[in-house]
């Protein structure tokens, strides 16, 4: 169970995964604090005007202006985030891409597209300390 307190960011530019992300949080996780950028445009400034905080950042990818990589950078600089579970979202799943996400500092990678019955407990499993790296 996700405590009530686990604020999430999900940076996703495609609307259609927006929405799906929204359901499976809202509905099947009962999350209350989600909060969604439709791109990573002025991410750090959007990232530090956030009340509160997020716990857990869910990246795509494969997102403009700023990659997944990139804006893992900046969440690591920040002085409240650096220590802050950022989990990879990506439908590239070439081992190379998954080992540069896990040497570059992403706490898991969840493939796309998502699985509404997998989702909850990967997410879980994350937030719990576990390394998880589901990118089938």
């Amino acid at each position: 169970i996700i405590r009530e307190e686990t604020t999430f960011l999900y940076v996703e530019d495609d609307a259609r995964s927006r929405e799906v992300m929204e359901l499976i949080m809202t509905m099947a996780m009962g999350v209350k604090n989600l909060v969604m950028f439709e791109n990573s445009t002025e991410f750090a400034s959007r990232l530090a005007a956030l009340s509160p905080m997020p716990n857990v950042i869910l990246l795509d990818i494969h997102v403009k202006p700023y990659d997944g990589f990139e804006m893992l950078r900046m969440i690591r600089e920040h002085p409240t985030l650096k220590n802050a579970t950022v989990i990879a979202l990506t439908a590239s799943v070439m081992n190379e891409e998954v080992e540069m996400m896990r040497t570059r500092g992403f706490d898991g990678a969840i493939g796309k597209p998502l699985s509404m019955s997998l989702f909850p407990d990967l997410i879980k499993r994350v937030i719990e300390g576990q390394s998880v790296w589901h990118t089938t």
